[in-house]
C-alpha cells in the first residue's frame, strides 16, 4: 500500500529571496518523494475553515490575520510578512495537516508535506508559525469523535510550547516535547512531558533518551499519534544547538514510526523545522519521516 502523503502548491509563499526560513524546501520536497518512488500521487487539501480553526485558536486571532489587522508586534513576534500567500499557505497547510490525520485513521499512517507548527498558540502566532496545525487537527479528531486519547511526540529542537499552552487544561492530549534546553523560545511552556536535552547532544545518548521515554509513554493507552518531526537537531543546522547525524535522524523516524505502527495506533507525521546550512541535505533528512513511513506500510 503507497503512503498517503499530502501537499499542495500553496505550501510555498512570497516571504522574500532573502529570508532565513526555508520556504522552498516544501515544493523540493515532494519533488524528492516523487523522484526517489516513495509516493507516486499527492493528496489535496483545502484551506481550513474558520471553523476548524476556532478549535484551537481564537476568532479575534483568525480574522486578524485573515483581514491582515493583526497587531505590528505580533507579525514581527511570527517572523513572516501578513501578505496573501502566507495567510493563504497557513489555511492551506492547517488544512493538510487535518487532511492526514483522517488519512492516518484508515491506512494506519499518514503525513503531510508542511506542518508541525507548534510556537503558534490560542491567541498568537510566534516563531514562523501562525496557526497551531497540529493542535487544530487534535481538536478536530476530539470532537468528531475520531480519537479519544491523543498524543503529541514532538522532537523538533524548539520545545512545542504552543501545543503545551493550548492543551495545558485538556486531559485528552498528552504533550511531550524532547528540546534542546537552550533554545528558542527563551521562556519555556509546561508539556505533560518536557525533556531539555544539553547542547551538543550526540546519536548515542539522543537515542537512549528517547528509547527510555517512549517506553514509559507506551504504558499509556493513546489511540491517536501526531509525530513532529523536526530536523533542526542535526549537527549542520543554522538554529540547532543538538550534534544528531543523518543515521541518528533515520534512526529516530524509524523508532517513533514503528512503535506506534506495531501497535496499531494511526500516526500523522508532519514536518516540523529545519534550518540546514546545505538546502539539498534539509530536503533529505526531511524525507527521512515519509520513508520511514513507507517502509512500514510496505
Amino acid at each position: 500500500m503507497e503512503l498517503p502523503v499530502v501537499n499542495h502548491k500553496d505550501y510555498f509563499a512570497k516571504i522574500g529571496d532573502d529570508h532565513k526560513f526555508p520556504i522552498n524546501k516544501f515544493g523540493k520536497l515532494a519533488d524528492y518523494l516523487v523522484e526517489k518512488k516513495i509516493v507516486t500521487n499527492f493528496h489535496q487539501p483545502y484551506a481550513c475553515s474558520e471553523e476548524t480553526l476556532k478549535r484551537a485558536h481564537s476568532e479575534d486571532y483568525i480574522k486578524n490575520v485573515k483581514n491582515k489587522t493583526l497587531d505590528q508586534n505580533i507579525i514581527k513576534k511570527i517572523g513572516f510578512p501578513l501578505v496573501d500567500s502566507v495567510i493563504q499557505r497557513s489555511l492551506v497547510a492547517t488544512g493538510g495537516t487535518v487532511l492526514a490525520s483522517k488519512l492516518a485513521i484508515n491506512y494506519g499512517l499518514a503525513c503531510n508535506t508542511a506542518g508541525g507548527s507548534h510556537h503558534a498558540n490560542f491567541e498568537s502566532g510566534a516563531g514562523y508559525c501562525v496557526f497551531n496545525d497540529v493542535a487544530v487537527a487534535a481538536q478536530y479528531l476530539l470532537d468528531r469523535g475520531l480519537a479519544g486519547k491523543i498524543l503529541i511526540v514532538d522532537l523538533d529542537v524548539h520545545q512545542g510550547n504552543g501545543s503545551a499552552d493550548i492543551f495545558k487544561n485538556n486531559k485528552n492530549v498528552f504533550t511531550f516535547s524532547m528540546h534542546s534546553k537552550s533554545n528558542y523560545p527563551a521562556k519555556k511552556s509546561e508539556s505533560d512531558l518536557d525533556v531539555d536535552l544539553d547542547d551538543n547532544i550526540e546519536d548515542k545518548q539522543y537515542i537512549e533518551i528517547l528509547k527510555f521515554y517512549i517506553n514509559q509513554l507506551n504504558q499509556e493507552d493513546f489511540d491517536f499519534v501526531f509525530y513532529i518531526a523536526g530536523v533542526d537537531i542535526h549537527f549542520n543546522d543554522r538554529l540547532g544547538k543538538l550534534k544528531i547525524s543523518d543515521d541518528g535522524i533515520k534512526k529516530r523516524d524509524e523508532i517513533i514510526t514503528q512503535n506506534f505502527f506495531s501497535k496499531g495506533v494511526p500516526l500523522c507525521g508532519v514536518l516540523g523545522g529545519g534550518y540546514n546550512k546545505d538546502f539539498n541535505k534539509l530536503v533529505e533528512l526531511h524525507s527521512f519521516l515519509h520513508q520511514s513511513c513507507a517502509k512500514l506500510l510496505k
